[in-house]
């Protein structure tokens, strides 16, 4: 496996409308991305566009949404998780579990529309870290 850039930094807000004026109005982001709902994981998703990344805000989407529980714990919101790209997820998967670290599930389809998985935060210094298959249409 071979770690690749930075692809998004995921945050979880109780509303992506406040969030997106926060990040447009506080820090002058310009490239704001319509939001749209993610059924699979739970979320409602918007990216904004950083020069070299992403922000992913993640709003709660139905009763079993991941992020509920997180926002019950931090409700203003925050640091969810940190994307990178790999360039293959399985082989990702396999050599992560090998090397004695947690995936938690099967590579399933992302945001973006390629395969993520996650690594729990206990193999990864507390933070919660998503591996996502390289987009073919990638920078």
């Amino acid at each position: 496996m071979k770690l690749g850039r930075l692809n998004h930094v995921g945050i979880a807000t109780p509303s992506i409308a406040g969030s997106v004026a926060t990040y447009r109005d506080l820090l002058g982001a310009t490239k704001i991305h319509e939001a749209f709902d993610l059924p699979a994981q739970g979320v409602r998703v918007c990216f904004v566009d950083t020069p070299n990344s992403q922000i992913e805000l993640l709003e709660p989407l139905g009763e079993n949404s991941p992020i509920l529980k997180f926002l019950e714990k931090n409700p203003a919101g925050g640091q969810h998780h940190v994307c990178f790209e790999v360039p293959d997820i399985h082989k990702a998967k396999a050599e992560m579990e090998a090397k004695g670290a947690k995936v938690l599930g099967e590579p399933r389809i992302g945001a973006h529309g390629t395969p993520v998985i996650f690594v729990h935060p206990k193999d990864m210094g507390g933070v919660l870290v998503e591996l996502m298959e390289t987009p073919t249409n990638a920078h």
